[in-house]
């Protein structure tokens, strides 16, 4: 009993099953508890019936017509005087004495069942008290066989028991219907689970209900892309480590064999040395980013908050990046309002800024212009970086903090850097619990804002 939909089938049959038995059970009481109360009151009607007649005429002439009408019929009349002494009897023997006989107290004009328990005596009785002139005179004793009972109650559990078996039968229908449509779609879902599972993340569920069910397709769908989205990033970090190390490495491995096989005159020699430690100092950059990711990943790296003085803060980084800025003969704005401070990792800041303003300098032309903007509203803290360089595509937008995405696809060497600068800078603001947001038109300039929140004192 390992399939769901077995285990489902059997759990709602036995409840469904012992709702259908118990309903069934108390009409059933219910019906044969009225059929013989209806029995009972037709009995004492007919009693009543009699007893009227009698109280009119209470003579043997009467008394005998009474015994005729009954004499025919399914049922038996018995006419007692007041002391229950037999004046007359449609019964041929006497075997109903023992119900006449009886103590019954107090017995009303409308009459009283005599006896009433049909399953186990052979009769049903009631009694009608005879008054004349406001004395009782005799009484009217009806009986019915109770064979007749226990045959409606045979014919009803016939009907009864064909409900049942019939109720049942469409139970069971309905179950294997139902417990198909739920656990369809949780087999589909398996299903969809164990291709994810060999690596297919190409699954699609059918049309989703707007319930559990539904939201948990929903969900399988949205793992599978996220794991084919992961898988595609892997693959591409992977191969972009590769090239990033290869190349270098290729660098180094081909100008130090020229060196060592060749040896070249002074001139060419530190020429090409010059060329392997750029290339060791290229690769050493992008072992740094590499460790700096993984710290980041494995939430490793600790964010010390402290209060920063934007205005001194901000001097030091000009300072730091004057000679770079001098180099390309561009201007370098800072618009910083005084006496305004932030609560930040200084350090972890200084690096989120340095890599942002380094690429506006690095993509912008010979005497172009680098800004940077700091202003606060309300309780948060703004950064702006913008430049009037070659800005990015729009289509490139969306992927801009991809780990070693670039702009360049041709992956050109001039521009430099490894392409994890600005998923660091990401990860950075976010472990700060800030926002980074980018704005760019081809030919026209990169702006980038970073919003801070004010939570501290």
């Amino acid at each position: 009993m390992k399939k769901l939909s077995i285990k489902i089938g059997i759990i709602f049959f036995c409840i469904i099953f012992g709702l259908i038995t118990f309903m069934l059970f108390l009409l059933h009481e219910a019906v044969v508890e009225n059929r013989v109360k209806e029995e009972l009151n037709a009995l004492q009607s007919r009693g009543n019936s009699h007893r009227t007649v009698l109280e009119k005429h209470f003579n043997k002439e009467i008394i005998e017509h009474v015994i005729l009408m009954e004499s025919e019929s399914n049922t038996d009349v018995v006419i007692t005087d007041e002391k229950k002494n037999i004046l007359s009897s449609s019964i041929t023997n006497h075997s109903y004495d023992k119900y006449i006989k009886k103590e019954f107290g107090d017995i009303p004009y409308k009459g009283k069942i005599a006896e009433g328990n049909w399953r186990q005596e052979p009769v049903i009785s009631t009694m009608s008290p005879i008054k004349i002139n406001g004395q009782t005179s005799g009484y009217v004793f009806m009986f019915q066989d109770t064979e007749s009972v226990h045959n409606l109650i045979q014919s009803l559990n016939k009907h009864f028991l064909l409900i049942g078996f019939i109720s049942v039968f469409i139970t069971i229908i309905i179950i294997i219907f139902l417990s198909r449509g739920i656990t369809k779609p949780l087999i589909q879902m398996k299903e969809a689970t164990s291709q994810i599972n060999k690596g297919n993340f190409a699954v699609t569920l059918p049309q989703k209900s707007a319930d559990e069910l539904g939201e948990l397709a929903t969900s399988i769908e949205t793992l599978a892309t996220d794991l084919n989205y992961l898988k595609r990033e892997r693959n591409e970090f992977l191969a972009s480590i590769s090239h990033e190390l290869r190349t270098p490495l290729t660098y180094i491995k081909g100008y130090a064999d020229i060196l060592l096989k060749q040896n070249p005159p002074t001139d060419e020699r530190e020429k090409y040395l010059a060329i392997i430690v750029t290339e060791i100092n290229r690769l050493n950059l992008l072992i740094q980013d590499l460790f700096e990711l993984a710290k980041i990943d494995k939430n490793s790296f600790v964010i010390k908050k402290e209060k920063i003085d934007l205005s001194i803060f901000l001097k030091r980084l000009e300072r730091k990046l004057t000679p770079a800025i001098n180099e390309k003969n561009m201007i370098f704005n800072v618009h910083n309002p005084s006496s305004l401070n932030l609560h930040a990792d200084p350090i972890r800041l200084e690096q989120i800024l340095l890599n942002l303003l380094d690429n506006a300098i690095k993509y912008s032309k010979t005497g172009g212009l680098v800004e940077l903007k700091v202003w606060k509203e309300k309780k948060t803290i703004h950064f702006l970086i913008r430049d009037n360089g070659k800005g990015v595509p729009e289509k490139d937008i969306p992927y801009i903090f991809n780990r070693f995405y670039r702009v360049e696809k041709s992956r050109k060497r001039s521009l430099g850097g490894t392409g994890l600068g600005l998923s660091i800078v990401q990860e950075l603001v976010h472990a700060h619990g800030a926002e980074i947001t980018l704005k760019s038109q081809e030919q026209i300039g990169t702006e980038f804002e970073i919003i801070f929140k004010e939570n501290e004192k």
